[in-house]
């Protein structure tokens, strides 16, 4: 925008879905290109980078992000155990990473023994990145979703009214909006698109018809 503003040409914007995928995929590329090193999967964890993975809680998981130090001090007050960030074993990222399993067994502990509510608690008093894991259920509930119109109520011809994602993202001066569902069968719109769209006169949709032509 700023380069149109400058010289009063606008671009091509050139872009695919698998280049926005590449850009989180952090050194996979990198990797590979300096040691040879192909990643594998590896779960919820990044290997190396501890605590960040997603803790079983009593009634659900919960993705918790403390890699960084001074979060991790404060994820230790959060679980009641102010000690651990002093432990060497736990004391900078590279020793953390080190002793991942054993600190991602630690914080299950902690979570499994409560429930998602109270652990959400714990790390939005203690300022800590984390989430709820989120399935379809937990979506149409969530208060966030529903302010922000993030999901629509559409009426479906054969099904009834159900939900459907909005149009994203959302402009302050040209929103988008979902018009109506896709066909739910081929030819649907014939009449629309060759009358309303091309102009054809309805004589001539019938005789295309008539002949097989749509």
């Amino acid at each position: 925008m700023q380069h149109r503003h400058r010289t009063g040409r606008g671009q091509i914007v050139d872009s695919s879905l698998y280049e926005a995928v590449l850009q989180v995929m952090e050194s996979l590329v990198i990797d590979y290109s300096v040691s040879g090193h192909v990643r594998e999967r590896t779960g919820a964890i990044l290997p190396g980078i501890a605590p960040s993975n997603v803790y079983r809680c009593r009634d659900g998981d919960y993705l918790i992000g403390a890699n960084q130090d001074t979060v991790f001090v404060r994820l230790c007050s959060a679980i009641g155990q102010p000690d651990l960030a002093d432990d060497p074993r736990f004391a900078d990222h590279a020793s953390r990473g080190r002793h991942q399993r054993m600190l991602d067994e630690i914080i299950e502990c902690w979570t499994s023994a409560r429930s998602i509510v109270e652990v959400e608690a714990a790390m939005i008093a203690h300022a800590i990145p984390a989430g709820r894991v989120y399935r379809a259920p937990d979506m149409v509930a969530d208060p966030h979703f529903q302010a922000r119109k993030s999901l629509l109520d559409i009426d479906h011809p054969r099904l009834g009214p159900i939900k459907m994602q909005n149009a994203f993202p959302f402009l302050s001066e040209t929103p988008g909006s979902v018009r109506r569902l896709a066909p739910a069968t081929p030819g649907v719109d014939n009449w629309e698109v060759l009358h309303e769209v091309l102009g054809l006169s309805e004589a001539d949709y019938r005789r295309l018809v008539a002949n097989g032509t749509v």
